[in-house]
């Protein structure tokens, strides 16, 4: 793909390792300088805030969207492109597939692993084909890597499912690997094993 929206999954706590916010703020800026837009949960704070606001001031657009329900909690961002306040998570989720060209996936928390395991069945099940790239920063993402192996190993999941996920190790290597994401072959009426 060569530009798009961009969706970025990642963490709205304050609380984490400098190296996770740097990393957040190269994200933000390097989609912006590769004519890619953001499309994020719609916070403040955290890891999202400062993915957004970097982008913003590397002249991206970003669009935030946020449930009314937490809008307070992870404080809305006020300065965006476009900031769309839903009444679900659900709601929510669909609205940032829909506007959305890739995924990628930041060190975040328990809400991040729901949004990539989502994203990841939905590809798995024929929903979509666009791209998945895990930013797999310090090795954050190693114990989930191994996870999904072991469900490969134990029959729940084909070894072909681990392949389409693109793991990178820093942010410099997310324009290449989005520029070479391959197009999706797959076809759902194959999916079950």
């Amino acid at each position: 793909m060569k530009a798009g929206n961009i969706c970025v999954y990642c963490g709205s706590s304050q609380h984490v390792d400098d190296a996770f916010k740097q990393a957040a703020a190269e994200t933000g800026k390097i989609l912006a300088e590769n004519g890619m837009g953001v499309v994020y949960g719609g916070g403040h704070v955290g890891l999202m805030g400062i993915v957004a606001d970097h982008a913003l001031a590397a002249g991206g657009e970003v669009i935030g969207i946020i449930p009314a329900h937490i809008a307070d909690k992870e404080v809305a961002h006020k300065s965006l492109t476009e900031l769309h306040v839903v009444k679900t998570m659900h709601e929510r989720k669909q609205m940032m597939v829909d506007r959305s060209d890739a995924f990628v996936i930041l060190p975040g928390g328990l809400g991040t692993m729901d949004e990539f395991f989502e994203i990841f069945t939905w590809w798995q099940l024929g929903l979509h084909d666009k791209p998945v790239i895990l930013v797999n920063i310090n090795g954050y993402w190693d114990s989930l890597l191994t996870l999904i192996d072991h469900i490969i190993a134990q029959g729940f999941a084909r070894k072909t499912d681990r392949d389409f996920l693109n793991v990178v190790a820093t942010v410099d290597d997310l324009p290449k690997a989005l520029k070479q994401a391959p197009a999706e072959t797959f076809d759902p009426h194959t999916k079950w094993m």
